[in-house]
């Protein structure tokens, strides 16, 4: 890793030691790194100058129970911030707006033991590099302050000058006096009353109410644009932005602005977060894919996306999927998807297709998509027993058709899931089941 470092030129200090979320932040993951933290302590060493410690436990039990078994004062006595039971810095959730390597955007190393490291996820600076690794490593990259150091070999400089290497660390797997149960508010109320009223001031920016989408007419899709060809990676990062859009979480209409914002165009040399208006007359005529989107849907005109392979790996992040549907996306189709999000598609009622010649088909969205106009065959009779659905594809100039063009794809909706794509969503149909 040293040799790689230097190699490839990398920012070898480390601004930020990350450790938690959902990932590798059980009990014992932060019992090993706790063992290293107390080797530090005992001779009077904290984290590195300039580097930041930060502690997401992965539940309110694991946070109890290290509070009480002595983890947490360990990582304390460091120099260490003990964050919620969060997503935390692992999806932006954490206060680095003001650090001036993110005001500047500038080129810096942070290591973590999350399971993402997609660029700009963590702090929205694009020349923050994020290397994943073990708890334990994350605490010997705090207390050096090194992307390259290496416990294994590499000495630290206790508080009297003197030096010395970590042992190896040490943990339980479990608790030895089981599990704490934590602060009483983070249990489930016993007097819930679901039926009860929940009051939303309409001025609200954060909260809204979610209205169900609209079911499906029957018919064919007709006269559907393509909003964007999405070139390479595209994950739920790039579909629904983290970070600072979160606090819209709730309030659908306004997290919808963020839509698709990191995604490459193919058809405008990759460029991102730009597309061409596909319909004379409409505002904006070019501009963000978000922008764009929501001219369509205020003038009631059908898109999809075209996307390219894998498209919505990552984060199972629901909101990746609701964003599209809101601003009136039908169906997406792609070189292949991935599985989560595939499923979360069809859950809100977009039809997820794939091109049943990827290396061919896709190529025909990369030129100037916003001419095509897209109708279906087999989407009136869909079943899980005819999984073709035919795209037939018309470029169209000035008021012309001046190509055609017969693309074939297929679905992978199971019986329970064609009802969802029925009914509207998955939840529409859960609703209408309830009420009847």
């Amino acid at each position: 890793m040293a040799d790689t470092v230097e190699r490839e030129g990398w920012s070898d200090k480390v601004s930020a030691a990350l450790i938690g979320s959902c990932t590798n932040s059980s009990y014992q993951d932060l019992s090993r790194a706790a063992s290293l933290a107390q080797q530090a302590s005992k001779r009077g060493l904290c984290v590195a100058e300039g580097t930041e410690f930060l502690v997401s436990p992965g539940s309110e039990q694991i946070r109890a129970t290290m509070e009480r078994d002595g983890i947490q004062q360990a990582f304390e006595s460091i120099g260490a911030k003990v964050l919620a039971n969060a997503c935390g810095p692992c999806i932006g959730q954490w206060n680095r707006d003001e650090n001036p390597v993110v005001k500047n955007r500038e080129t810096n190393s942070i290591v973590s033991s999350f399971n993402r490291n997609f660029r700009a996820r963590n702090d929205g600076n694009p020349n923050t590099m994020n290397f994943l690794t073990s708890p334990e490593m994350v605490l010997g990259a705090a207390l050096s302050g090194r992307l390259s150091f290496n416990p294994l070999t590499d000495s630290l400089t206790d508080s009297t000058g003197t030096e010395f290497k970590l042992s190896p660390p040490t943990g339980n797997e479990l608790p030895s006096d089981g599990y704490a149960m934590g602060r009483d508010e983070y249990r489930p109320l016993l007097d819930h009353q679901p039926a009860k009223d929940i009051l939303i001031s309409p001025a609200s920016t954060r909260l809204q109410m979610l209205e169900a989408f609209e079911p499906w007419n029957g018919q064919e899709f007709a006269d559907t644009r393509v909003l964007v060809t999405v070139q390479g990676k595209c994950t739920t990062d790039h579909i629904s932005a983290a970070g600072k859009w979160l606090k819209f979480k709730g309030h659908l209409e306004n997290l919808s602005r963020n839509t698709l914002i990191g995604a490459a165009n193919a058809a405008l040399d990759g460029k991102v977060n730009h597309v061409r208006n596909a319909v004379d007359g409409l505002e904006p005529a070019q501009g963000t894919i978000p922008d764009v989107a929501l001219a369509y849907k205020t003038a009631g005109i059908p898109w999809t996306v075209v996307a390219d392979y894998n498209y919505g790996e990552g984060s199972a992040r629901e909101h990746a999927a609701m964003q599209p549907r809101f601003l009136g996306c039908s169906m997406v189709i792609a070189r292949s998807f991935a599985r989560i999000h595939e499923t979360n598609l069809k859950k809100q009622g977009v039809l997820p297709l794939v091109f049943v010649r990827p290396d061919e088909d896709y190529f025909i969205f990369t030129q100037d998509p916003h001419e095509l106009v897209i109708s279906t065959r087999g989407v009136k009779d869909i079943s899980e027993h005819s999984p073709v659905v035919s795209l037939m594809v018309e470029r169209v100039k000035a008021g012309k058709v001046v190509d055609t063009y017969l693309v074939e794809c297929h679905h992978t909706m199971s019986a329970d899931q064609i009802g969802w794509f029925k009914a509207g969503s998955a939840l529409n149909l859960i609703a209408s089941q309830q009420s009847a």
